[in-house]
């Protein structure tokens, strides 16, 4: 009997940090086109970090519509599914679809000061019980509520239903569907500081507690079925949207973790690390964050993770090659970092945005330490690669306490999972990592659960066994430069800790 699916295709619509991608999968996994566009960053203020919503949306469509037509058009297409950088606020007018203000981005700080009286204030261990994350500016509630105090005008809007807010994926969804649907995954949703993760309801009295109207918050559906389709005049016909989901847990699902003590890291802009702890929610004593990692219909249960959350480390390359012109590309980091043995003791901490997990210190800023007269560009690249390696160790330390044994294995990903770094991360961790051949697993993720939700695929079983491993990192075995550098490593971040609080 002739297989229905195989010449089609679903299409992942994967809005990053800094980029929008479109890539389409075949039935067995292969990418068979793509496109990516990059976007404006903002920084209006230092630790601010804001997108244009538009600037967003139209690159998105204009990678949807390239991979589209590469593939042969809509007809090819089974169904949609769209992945998205997290804790992103984006506010929009429901009239017109376009967005009333920046996108406040993951990065930002710039809800500190609000998080921080809520902290005094001693709502920490109620938002902890109820959401599994702390109270920190990194989430995208308190980030809704400062959209709306920036425009006094937008408040009464709000209240008055006039307006929609959602995280990119919802903002997406959205225009997709002509305005037709409002809608967030659970696993996005779970990391606005709105929700109950037990329930899979948003909160009303963390809705209070953060200042934000429920009439501006979505319908939470589950991360796998058929919400809508896209309206007719974005594709040519209407295609289903059967997916969404948050980066992280797309990456985490892409690289097939389905059981509990499975983990990933995901080397992008940030770094993110998930383990699967199956459908129980294990309460972090350890720096970091219980979320949901996906429900799989609406009438499936929730699946969770343990996830450590570094902020800066592609980023900090950019940084490398954009404020400080030691590269023309990012790809040469690499190169210029593996032509010396190591850092000649310079220590990079990239605390650009403060630190995150297991640290959580808004106040931390960044620093080059150690420097000599003979320290160059090719040190401090080095120095800048070691401090992802370095930031990885610290989570999955915490991830090894919190869980109670040692993480079973650890899988790799992401634009930045390079030979080098990867080599790096195996030798800090002291033991093997795997990276497999389609490292997009981002996009993959999303597009397999977008495939489960229409029938392109079937089980979680055909799912993993797209997946394929390009290389296996094993540690060196030398302990005492591993011992040496992680020394460096610690001091350096004492030195930044709390740099920018007050006297």
């Amino acid at each position: 009997m002739p297989d229905v699916n195989a010449d089609r295709v679903v299409v992942a619509l994967d809005a990053g940090t800094t980029s929008a991608r479109t890539i389409a999968f075949d039935h067995a996994g292969r990418v068979v086109a793509s496109a990516q566009r990059e976007f404006p960053q903002l920084y209006p203020e230092p630790g601010d970090v804001r997108h244009d919503p538009e600037a967003i949306w139209q690159a998105q469509l204009a990678t949807a519509r390239d991979v589209i037509e590469t593939v042969g058009g809509p007809d090819r297409v089974a169904a949609i599914g769209v992945t998205n950088q997290r804790e992103t606020a984006v506010v929009w007018d429901r009239a017109s679809g376009r967005a009333v203000a920046d996108a406040i981005v993951w990065q930002s700080r710039v809800t500190a000061p609000f998080c921080a009286e809520l902290r005094t204030a001693g709502h920490e261990p109620l938002v902890r019980d109820r959401t599994g994350l702390p109270i920190d500016a990194y989430f995208s509630g308190p980030k809704f509520r400062q959209i709306l105090l920036e425009d006094p005008q937008l408040r009464p809007r709000a209240e008055h239903g006039e307006l929609a807010a959602g995280t990119v994926e919802s903002f997406l969804i959205w225009r997709l569907t002509g305005g037709r649907n409002h809608v967030t995954d659970v696993a996005n949703a779970s990391r606005t500081l709105l929700l109950d993760i037990r329930t899979g309801a948003w909160d009303d009295d963390l809705l209070r507690l953060m200042d934000v109207p429920r009439a501006l918050l979505p319908e939470v559906r589950s991360c796998s079925e058929v919400y809508a389709a896209t309206d007719a005049s974005i594709f040519g016909r209407p295609i289903p949207i059967a997916a969404a989901a948050g980066d992280q847990q797309a990456a985490t699902f892409g690289q097939a973790c389905f059981e509990p003590g499975a983990a990933k890291v995901t080397l992008g802009t940030g770094a993110f690390l998930l383990a699967n702890t199956g459908q129980t929610p294990v309460v972090s004593r350890h720096g970091l964050l219980t979320t949901v990692a996906w429900q799989l219909g609406p009438a499936a249960p929730l699946v969770y993770a343990i996830e450590g959350s570094v902020f800066v480390t592609g980023a900090a390359v950019q940084w490398l090659r954009d404020e400080l012109g030691l590269l023309r590309n990012s790809d040469e980091i690499e190169r210029l970092a593996g032509s010396v043995a190591d850092s000649g003791g310079v220590v990079v901490v990239p605390a650009f945005v403060g630190l995150g997990a297991p640290y959580w210190d808004p106040d931390a800023r960044g620093a080059i330490l150690g420097l000599t007269r003979g320290s160059g560009a090719a040190q401090i690249a080095r120095a800048t690669l070691d401090s992802i390696a370095h930031q990885v160790r610290d989570v999955v330390e915490a991830m090894d306490a919190d869980l109670g044994t040692p993480l079973r294995d650890l899988r790799v990903d992401g634009g930045g999972a390079g030979d080098l770094v990867c080599g790096l991360i195996a030798d800090q961790l002291g033991r093997s990592l795997e990276r497999p051949v389609v490292r997009e697993t981002t996009a993959l993720g999303v597009a397999a659960m977008a495939g489960l939700a229409v029938g392109f695929w079937s089980n979680e079983a055909e799912v993993a066994s797209l997946r394929a491993v390009d290389q296996r990192f094993e540690p060196p075995a030398d302990d005492v430069a591993r011992a040496a550098g992680r020394r460096l490593w610690q001091r350096g971040v004492e030195r930044v800790r709390c740099w920018a609080a007050d006297d």
